[in-house]
């Protein structure tokens, strides 16, 4: 094996030491005293050097081969598609904006990202190398164009004839839904049938942002009505607090449900309200005021320890939690920010601090064997609600299910319908943001010219 093509094989390895590098949770996010973001771009620029290397020295030293008018190509595009990949995966790119990316390449620039084009300018570029082929030609064609090719010139110009609109929207559940999802300037947000509330023929789309955390692949049509039937900004008053003698409202906001205090007209300008957001056993049907002067206590100041320190009970991004100084123990559930005690607080503290991922919580309930896959059916609490498994397939609970109330029988159809879609596909958590469809659609973003 010649120099170009180890440096090409070697660009391959790295490929993968990027994705662990970028995707594994190290403790505070370093590794070996630098930030995981900096390694991954350190190991992004020496995969990105050696393609520029392996070219170079192989048309320097005429070593061009077979091999690697094959695998420099293919280098290119798993690179770049396992870095897309993974900065969806960070959520440093969002999801949907990857998704109209990829589409944007696919559509209009496809013979731009296409392994024909890539293959097919190694070997212009080889020819240029030998002599054979003008420089100034062959650059001139791929910017202005002939005959035979559209130009690069003229792609460009032509941006403004593309429409970002529909790049940009996403049936759900099939075009006959009536339903789409769209992705705009603030994010993603659902866009539904509407009402002719003005009595002019004229329906108003009815609207509802989507959550950041919810994964694409659970974008689900029962899933998109749940969401418009409370479209964000839509406001539930829940009544007086008892203590502020503020009214107190339910919304469902661009990060789900919450309920907050609504300040008097003439409130100082830099007053802020309470606001706080939704236990994952709430909803905004169900809320009551009660819930509300509770949720809006949090955080919740548990005591202090003997030193004086002040323990506190939290809801953060990644759930509920106790915040001592710097340091913060994870809680089980969220009912216990509102119920633990100092000295259960204590005894918390009192425990070494776990490193990693807690100890999986016990189901909630047992239904039974699964009559397809004879598996025992459990219920279980997730970080995006109840849901039913089998050790293999889960099956998120419907909004007219309940723990207490759910059968053998209803997960058993719950299950089949997830099993019908197909074996569960993983992908990289924030927690555990899939993203399934990426990854394929991806592999067409790379259109960076092969050098060999």
């Amino acid at each position: 094996m010649n120099l170009p093509n180890a440096l090409t094989v070697g660009r391959i390895f790295l490929i993968p030491l990027l994705v662990v590098v970028l995707l594994t949770k190290f403790e505070g996010r370093v590794i070996f005293g630098v930030r995981k973001e900096l390694v991954g771009a350190g190991i992004f620029g020496l995969a990105s050097l050696t393609d520029f290397l392996d070219g170079y020295l192989a048309r320097r030293r005429k070593q061009i081969t077979t091999v690697g008018q094959l695998m420099d190509p293919l280098a290119d595009k798993l690179l770049i598609t396992a870095a897309l990949f993974s900065l969806v995966a960070m959520e440093l790119v969002p999801a949907w904006i990857a998704f109209s990316v990829v589409r944007l390449l696919v559509e209009h620039f496809p013979r731009q990202i296409s392994y024909e084009f890539t293959a097919g300018m190694e070997d212009v570029l080889d020819e240029i190398a030998g002599g054979r082929k003008d420089r100034a030609t062959e650059l001139s064609e791929f910017y202005f164009g002939s005959d035979r090719v559209v130009g690069l010139q003229q792609l460009v110009s032509e941006l403004g004839e593309i429409d970002a609109k529909e790049l940009a929207t996403f049936p759900v559940g099939g075009a006959e839904s009536g339903i789409v999802l769209r992705v705009g300037r603030y994010g993603p947000y659902l866009e539904g049938p509407g009402k002719d509330d003005d009595g002019d023929g004229q329906a108003t789309p009815t609207r509802a942002n989507v959550p950041d955390d919810l994964p694409p692949d659970e974008l689900t049509l029962a899933k998109a009505k749940e969401l418009l039937a409370n479209p964000a900004g839509e406001e539930k008053e829940l009544g007086v607090h008892p203590d502020t003698g503020l009214r107190v409202v339910a919304k469902n906001g661009r990060y789900g449900p919450y309920v907050t205090e609504q300040l008097p007209d003439d409130a100082p300008k830099n007053a802020k309200p309470r606001t706080s957001s939704l236990f994952s056993t709430m909803s905004l049907d169900t809320v009551s005021l009660d819930d509300a002067v509770k949720l809006l206590s949090l955080p919740r100041v548990v005591g202090t320890d003997a030193e004086g320190v002040e323990i506190t009970a939290q809801n953060g991004r990644y759930g509920p939690y106790l915040k001592k100084g710097t340091d913060s123990r994870s809680l089980t559930s969220e009912d216990q920010l509102l119920s633990i005690t100092l000295d259960e607080a204590l005894a918390i503290y009192a425990q070494p601090k776990q490193r990693g991922r807690a100890a999986a919580a016990p189901p909630l309930k047992e239904l039974g064997p699964d009559p397809v896959s004879g598996a025992p059916i459990v219920v279980k609490s997730g970080r995006f609600g109840d849901y039913v498994t089998d050790g293999e397939f889960n099956a998120t609970l419907r909004k007219d299910d309940s723990v207490e109330a759910i059968t053998l029988e209803r997960a058993a159809e719950l299950l089949a319908e997830r099993r019908a879609k197909g074996p569960a596909k993983k992908a990289a958590k924030r927690g555990a943001k899939k993203t399934t469809t990426k990854k394929t659609a991806a592999k067409k973003t790379s259109k960076k010219p092969a050098k060999k």
